[in-house]
């Protein structure tokens, strides 16, 4: 397995990261500060192709791999996480629904929605069905030529300011959960914020179904039910891994700077042995994480990803972030501490993703179960 970069990809991370270092990092503040959707951001990742970027080209996409996603989300996650999450979900995150499980129809109507600029939602979680997804509660029911849908969704990302919005609920006459395309302006569709620790540019939200009547055309063919929708969704995690490791390098390079840049006692920082072992003790997170997440968007290749590897790098990236915030705070003292630098910002980002997207102990029995299943055999792709 071979992660060296080809020219295009070097080229491609080159202009992630121009954008992550300029535009981008001058915003984030801003953005968390008046939790405001980066609406300026998003008409850039547009101009750079970055949108959609992994949709094949007959969708009027790149046919970018998950692997070189991966790339251009942990640049961008390195200054602002939100920014970053928006092309997950543009390209390998709820967008991945309507590409592998959409009818030809379908996707000719909402992709370029996404190609324009639209993050699509994808609508599971409920107060009383997170990790439980089953459970939901949220019903579909025949009605005329179409379904009326009914319930209440929970802590859904874009709430509000997405344009398609993919619910899942139990059709009653079936007993089955399907999954329903519901646009944004649907009659009897409300969302209603969640005030949220980090991420804040990133609206989560209720997402309140009341009477909502969608054409039968909507309804997305899953053959083998509900598991189609986690099997495809499941991609989300290698993204969310590649927004942490973004976050926790972007936090390892502000460390090192601020190692080498302030002075005290006469000498660098730097210079002291315990904090020589802090920032090895950081690179070393941030680079075992960095091979978990790329082993596996590189086994995913243009599909999906093996679930287990992307449990792994998951948790791993999550955790690394976690680590290495708190640490590179740490070495700013009380300077990290203040809202005028990064790093508190950094750490309150970095705590949602142990949680959102499969907490880290769901992810955990995952990963136990498939080795009790299977012992050490590795994915395909190894």
């Amino acid at each position: 397995m071979d992660f060296s970069l080809t020219d295009e990809q070097r080229a491609l991370v080159t202009r992630a990261r121009a954008l992550a270092d300029g535009p981008f990092r001058e915003r984030a503040a801003a953005y968390d500060r008046e939790e405001r959707w980066p609406a300026e951001n998003v008409a850039d990742l547009v101009s750079a192709g970055f949108m959609g970027m992994a949709l094949p080209a007959e969708d009027g996409g790149q046919g970018r791999s998950v692997f070189e996603t991966a790339l251009v989300v942990e640049e961008i996650g390195r200054t602002c996480a939100t920014t970053a999450r928006i092309v997950v979900d543009a390209n390998i995150g709820p967008v991945g629904v309507l590409l592998h499980l959409g009818t030809p129809e379908q996707r000719a109507r909402y992709l370029p929605l996404v190609l324009a600029g639209d993050k699509p939602a994808i609508c599971i979680t409920e107060r009383e069905a997170g990790s439980d997804a089953g459970a939901m509660q949220t019903a579909a029911r025949r009605e005329g030529d179409g379904y009326r849908l009914e319930g209440r969704k929970w802590f859904i990302t874009g709430a509000g300011v997405s344009r398609i919005y993919m619910v899942t609920a139990r059709v009653e006459e079936e007993g089955e959960i399907g999954c329903f395309i519901v646009e944004g302006e649907t009659p009897g569709l409300t969302t209603r914020r969640i005030p949220t620790m980090g991420v804040r540019g990133m609206p989560e939200g209720e997402v309140i179904l009341e009477g909502c009547h969608i054409p039968a055309a909507n309804r997305i063919p899953t053959p083998r039910g509900f598991k189609d929708i986690l099997t495809v969704y499941n991609a989300q995690r290698v993204g969310a891994a590649a927004v942490a490791l973004g976050i926790a390098q972007g936090a390892l390079e502000l460390a090192v700077a601020r190692a080498r840049e302030r002075r005290q006692f006469g000498q660098p920082i730097g210079n002291f042995q315990g904090l020589q072992w802090k920032l090895a003790d950081m690179r070393l997170a941030v680079e075992s994480a960095r091979w978990l997440v790329y082993r596996a968007a590189w086994g995913a290749g243009h599909a999906l990803p093996d679930p287990a590897e992307a449990a792994l790098a998951k948790i791993a990236s999550a955790e690394a972030a976690q680590r290495v915030t708190n640490e590179a705070l740490q070495i700013f003292g009380s300077y990290g501490y203040s809202r005028e630098e990064p790093l508190e910002r950094m750490v309150r980002d970095a705590r949602m993703f142990t949680i959102a997207g499969g907490t880290a102990e769901v992810l955990r029995n995952l990963v136990g179960k498939r080795l009790l299943r299977d012992g050490m055999e590795q994915p395909a792709g190894e």
